[in-house]
């Protein structure tokens, strides 16, 4: 691992994965506002995040997905293992032409090996935009 951003030490310190400087999620303007394990929320701006129709992009959404979804599973694993994304599937439901979108991650299970997570983005008027799945696989980090 490179040398990491001191902000992102916690106090206990663990990392703290959503303060890594030169992440996807950054460069989407995408923000987590509560995580733990159980339940995970981000936001994310439509605009600079837009199709050429003016619509949010569908590669978009699965990268709100796919970080919340990560998150989670990173939260459920604990800081001696890893956490990885191996299969997304994403519907997208409406478009979004502006305002923030959310993204709301609730584990549909949790294993030793193995997490999987359903993510459901709406619009600032709470409708359906997105609903994504994704699986992760957890491992042992060397020397743990």
């Amino acid at each position: 691992m490179t040398e990491q951003d001191p902000a992102a030490r916690r106090l206990d310190g663990q990392v703290d994965l959503t303060k890594l400087p030169e992440q996807l999620s950054d460069r989407l303007g995408i923000r987590i506002v509560e995580w733990t394990p159980q339940r995970v929320v981000g936001t994310m701006p439509v605009v600079g995040n837009r199709q050429p129709y003016g619509r949010l992009h569908g590669g978009a959404s699965c990268v709100l997905a796919e970080t919340l979804g990560s998150l989670a599973g990173a939260l459920h694993a604990g800081a001696d293992r890893l956490t990885f994304g191996v299969e997304l599937n994403a519907t997208h439901h409406r478009a979004a032409t502006d305002g923030l979108v959310t993204g709301v991650c609730t584990p549909i299970h949790q294993g030793r090996l193995v997490g999987s997570y359903q993510i459901a983005i709406s619009d600032e008027q709470g409708r359906p935009v997105c609903t994504a799945r994704l699986t992760c696989v957890f491992r042992d980090t060397a020397g743990s």
